[in-house]
């Protein structure tokens, strides 16, 4: 059996359309519609968008999505000791031209935080670093282009005090950062190595450098699920839709990786 027309119909499909908070939007629209000739259908299914856009518009709610994804990692304890050659950490987005840096592009936050870590890393275990991230910018009153890697890099080197090693700048997703990465490491020999990046992203991540013929020890950071609940917690706030958002993505983004591998893409 092969998935090869299944993957095409998906790859069609906008991303965003299938991810909280546009897709519960969409399932109220659709009740609206339904109402006037369905009553009852009708009011089922936009009342269950709304209940749903509640709920995981709350960091409780969301927990829901995340935790599963952070029971597949664990923090890593004794990085010295875990035998790595270097440390890989991929980037997850930029600010484009950032005023406050002479417009330059910076990481986000979310590349901040895995940044963070993976310099705490390399103090503890001196490995050098690979930065993995493409998504080239078209640059600012022609500048040259840049990638996520020599973002991540300059803010490694200059808030951090850390060197990078190597760049990896041509990927344009996970897959692409595995199979690149591992291409560059290979070539010096390398075969073992801490993969930075979340928790939530951290399944996914391993999976694809494991197929691309990398030993990996996972070192994930920022985990959400362990958070102390309280009353906030049931408050709906933008936080708690932009983790709904992303552990949807992550679950969706396994699904999808395990279709293209049973369909020998």
């Amino acid at each position: 059996m092969t998935f090869a027309p299944l993957l095409d119909v998906v790859n069609q499909i906008p991303r965003d359309l299938i991810l909280p908070p546009s897709s519960l939007f969409l399932v109220i629209v659709i009740g609206l519609l339904l109402w006037r000739r369905r009553p009852r259908a009708g009011r089922m299914v936009a009342g269950t968008g709304f209940v749903l856009l509640t709920f995981l518009s709350t960091t409780g709610g969301a927990r829901l999505l995340v935790a599963p994804l952070e029971r597949m990692t664990a923090p890593l304890t004794e990085p010295e000791r875990a035998g790595a050659q270097a440390i890989v950490v991929l980037a997850a987005g930029r600010l484009r031209h950032a005023p406050e840096y002479g417009n330059r592009d910076i990481p986000d936050y979310t590349g901040l935080a895995r940044l963070r870590y993976a310099a705490h890393l390399q103090r503890k275990t001196g490995l050098p670093i690979l930065a993995s991230g493409g998504n080239v910018s078209s640059g600012v009153a022609g500048d040259r282009a840049s990638s996520e890697a020599e973002c991540m890099a300059a803010a490694l080197r200059e808030d951090f005090g850390v060197p990078v090693q190597w760049l990896e700048g041509r990927s344009n997703n996970t897959a692409e950062n595995a199979a690149f990465s591992a291409a560059i490491l290979r070539a010096q020999g390398i075969h073992r190595i801490l993969l930075v990046t979340d928790a939530m992203h951290m399944p996914r991540a391993r999976a694809v450098f494991e197929r691309a013929g990398l030993d990996v020890v996972s070192a994930p950071t920022m985990f959400f699920s362990q958070q102390p609940l309280s009353v906030h917690t049931w408050f709906p706030s933008a936080e708690g839709m932009r983790r709904s958002w992303y552990a949807t993505y992550e679950l969706i983004g396994m699904a999808w990786y395990r279709l293209r591998a049973a369909g020998g893409r």
